[in-house]
């Protein structure tokens, strides 16, 4: 007796343009072909193969699933996301941080770089058999100094043999990449983002021991001494890189632009600011807005490499899906609409390690796919008109929030 196995149905997508990760411009036309969770074809008026399941979404751009680098699942984007978090048991914490990855991917973020959870719960996030949730890459709890910034995540140690074993733990656990915090922070009070957090030696632990395991290094730091200090130890990659002092923003120090240029260090720019009501940037940070975009803007035209990292689920402006919102504000540094898109989608998938699979619409990528009402070269706002959104071939639909 012979056993015949059934072959799955292919997905053929229609539209009328599409934005492949890379290009300068769009394709007209294009039928991009899906099997399963891998896209097979994609061509500009393409022939449909024979029995394909076909999705014609006429007017529409396709693009590949956006990819933010820098989340927080665990935050839920409240007012305070650091009760809210203390007030949950790890069982809860996981279902929240469920309900936050979903909505990432509803709104067009199919891929995730988690940089910082409570006891390692984005792992199991990333591990578990959910289709429809964003491919996670996930850091576990940051390493960070006792009483120092996230401490209340669990990841605090002191001293560089300490440093060290933490970093060891990490990869023993499974971790995709390594986050320390070079400086304090804006959710932790008794920090100072100004100041540094570690010693150069223990930075230095750190980045030794990632390297070690194969592991890239992400440097959360705000004040001039933890950027220059980071630097120096060799991380691979600085969250926020402000120049923050504790009343301002230094200006960037040209040696310090030179050397993240020369030693092509990724730069995870705070971007992304979501309309809500009753909900603004704290008066602090709001006025340091214009030196803080000056210093980025002089980074990105010195040729930094850097893409948006929104810091999503730290309060109500940063919801889980605000990198939409972020691609706009990439112009403000001098990105045009088509470098912001790359920004957001072949740049950092790179960024995150999947650059062989994630950010873009060829053939052989994962089938990670959103689909707009509009250009979003010549409107940006296109990316808030969503007509569909496929997580490795599996479409998502929006629940009510």
């Amino acid at each position: 007796m012979t056993t015949a196995t059934e072959r799955r149905t292919l997905t053929a997508l229609r539209a009328a343009w599409l934005y492949d990760g890379t290009a300068a411009t769009l394709t007209p036309d294009p039928v991009v072909v899906l099997d399963g969770a891998t896209i097979v074809s994609v061509e500009s008026n393409g022939d449909v193969p024979a029995g394909a399941r076909i999705v014609d979404l006429a007017g529409a751009t396709l693009l590949p699933g956006l990819v933010d680098t820098h989340v927080h699942l665990a935050f839920d984007s409240s007012a305070d996301p650091v009760a809210s978090l203390a007030g949950r048991d790890d069982e809860a914490a996981l279902a929240a941080m469920t309900i936050a990855a979903r909505q990432a991917a509803c709104g067009g973020v199919t891929t995730v770089r988690d940089l910082g959870d409570r006891g390692y719960l984005s792992l199991a996030l990333r591990d578990g058999a959910d289709p429809t949730l964003p491919t996670i890459v996930a850091a576990g709890p940051p390493v960070t100094t006792p009483g120092g910034h996230c401490h209340y995540l669990g990841g605090a140690v002191t001293g560089a043999e300490a440093v060290r074993a933490a970093v060891r733990e990490h990869a023993e656990r499974g971790v995709d990449v390594v986050k320390i915090m070079a400086s304090g922070g804006h959710l932790t009070p008794g920090t100072r983002p100004d100041l540094p957090q570690f010693g150069l030696d223990e930075l230095r632990a750190a980045v030794d021991e990632a390297h070690r395991h194969s592991l890239p290094v992400t440097a959360h730091a705000h004040g001039t001494p933890a950027v220059a200090q980071a630097i120096e130890a060799g991380v691979d990659g600085l969250e926020h890189v402000s120049f923050m002092t504790q009343d301002g923003v230094d200006p960037a120090p040209e040696h310090l632009v030179q050397a993240i240029v020369d030693r092509r260090i990724t730069l995870g720019m705070t971007l992304g600011i979501a309309p809500v009501p009753d909900a603004t940037i704290p008066p602090g940070m709001a006025a340091r807005l214009p030196a803080l975009v000056a210093n980025s803007r002089r980074l990105y035209e010195a040729g930094a490499r850097m893409n948006a990292g929104t810091d999503a689920g730290i309060g109500p402006i940063k919801p889980p899906d605000v990198l939409r919102f972020a691609i706009a504000q990439l112009g403000m540094l001098g990105m045009s609409p088509v470098q912001a898109l790359r920004a957001s989608t072949s740049h950092a998938a790179a960024v995150c390690g999947l650059g062989h699979r994630k950010g873009r619409l060829e053939p052989g990528y994962d089938a990670d796919v959103l689909a707009v009402d509009g250009d979003p070269l010549a409107d940006p706002a296109a990316l808030h008109r969503i007509l569909a959104v496929y997580v490795r071939g599996e479409r998502v639909t929006a629940e009510p929030r």
